[in-house]
């Protein structure tokens, strides 16, 4: 009798151990199955050096439009691009967005890049405005150009940056310093145009009608301009357009440089899809939408830009400084000749 309870009592364990394994391996109503992660909303993952605020709405409206999260981390270009290079396949980011033809070339050239085949993003953003290889696209088009005080200067003697070097001028240049990539790509440009030892002529003149050191920002010198400093300088426009959103009557005026000639220097900020991207297809997807007639405007607006693709218009203050001739050369010069650039600059004594 004892034997045969023992028995039942084995089956009984047996059954309960069975029926429990049955239960475990099979997913309750309240768990998801394992082909349920489709439903889960995309995301793609950018490295950025844009400011958040400048940015961050057009990722919101992005994932409105699409369903697909963005995730983004910020920071300045050169310890993005370092840190894509560190992580090399095994980085999370799917798209790098940064400012200056210079950094997206720098970027490419270290093979972090990866060339993109879009037909969208090739009717959105001319072959200028882009790599060799389609590796980077620009996404907003930035202009530096000349600024000067109405009280001191009559705008018939403005001309080019050429003529900046002119000894008139002594005494009344302000310039921003030589270690900022922006004016790095703009000497570049010059060394594509007229050859490293005219442009050497042209920045040594430079140097020697500085009213004052070069500045740490634009910003700093256009205060400068307008305090009496000097008479003219070259900045990128939207730290004038900065000044001019917080005051209309601010007395500092733009003028388009070269505009019978080469056209007024250009770059962008812009974007790639990274070459470990583990969603390289939402990485086009991200950059395609930011080019496109639905975001261009709201981009470039946002930090008083101009949008680079040419179907849409430019938007508020900008508008108002109207149309102008820009420099077509393609912008991959300008990082493939920054390096001479910056020697160069050494060479004349422009810190």
């Amino acid at each position: 009798m004892k034997k045969l309870i023992a028995l039942c009592a084995v089956l009984m364990l047996t059954a309960c151990g069975q029926q429990a394994d049955t239960q475990s391996s099979a997913p309750s109503e309240t768990e998801t199955a394992p082909n349920a992660s489709a439903s889960e909303p995309q995301t793609v993952v950018v490295y950025s050096s844009r400011q958040p605020h400048l940015i961050e709405p057009l990722f919101e409206r992005f994932t409105e439009e699409t369903g697909i999260r963005v995730e983004f981390s910020n920071d300045n270009e050169a310890a993005l691009i370092e840190r894509l290079a560190a992580e090399d396949d095994n980085t999370p980011a799917d798209v790098l967005i940064t400012v200056d033809a210079g950094n997206l070339w720098q970027a490419g050239e270290r093979g972090l890049l990866q060339p993109i085949d879009s037909a969208a993003l090739n009717g959105s953003v001319p072959a200028s405005l882009r790599g060799t290889d389609n590796e980077w696209f620009g996404l907003s088009l930035r202009a530096r150009s000349m600024v000067y005080h109405p009280d001191r200067v009559d705008p018939a003697e403005l001309s080019t940056y050429e003529d900046l070097a002119d000894p008139r001028w002594e005494g009344r240049l302000c310039l921003r310093t030589s270690r900022k990539v922006y004016n790095q790509s703009l000497v570049a440009m010059l060394i594509e145009h007229h050859g490293t030892e005219r442009t050497e002529e042209i920045v040594s003149g430079w140097v020697s009608n500085l009213a004052t050191t070069p500045f740490s920002s634009d910003t700093l010198l256009i205060e400068a301009v307008e305090a009496g400093q000097c008479d003219v300088g070259i900045v990128n426009t939207y730290y004038l357009g900065r000044k001019m959103a917080d005051d209309e009557n601010y007395p500092v005026i733009l003028f388009w440089a070269n505009q019978d000639s080469t056209g007024v220097h250009v770059n962008v900020s812009g974007a790639g899809v990274t070459t470990h991207a583990p969603n390289p297809e939402l990485g086009q997807t991200l950059i395609e939408w930011l080019a496109s007639d639905t975001a261009q405007g709201e981009f470039a607006e946002r930090n008083l830009e101009f949008p680079v693709n040419p179907t849409v218009e430019a938007q508020g203050l900008v508008r108002k400084w109207g149309a102008f001739e820009q420099d077509q050369t393609p912008l991959s010069i300008a990082g493939q000749r920054q390096a001479e650039a910056v020697r160069l600059m050494d060479r004349v004594g422009y810190r």
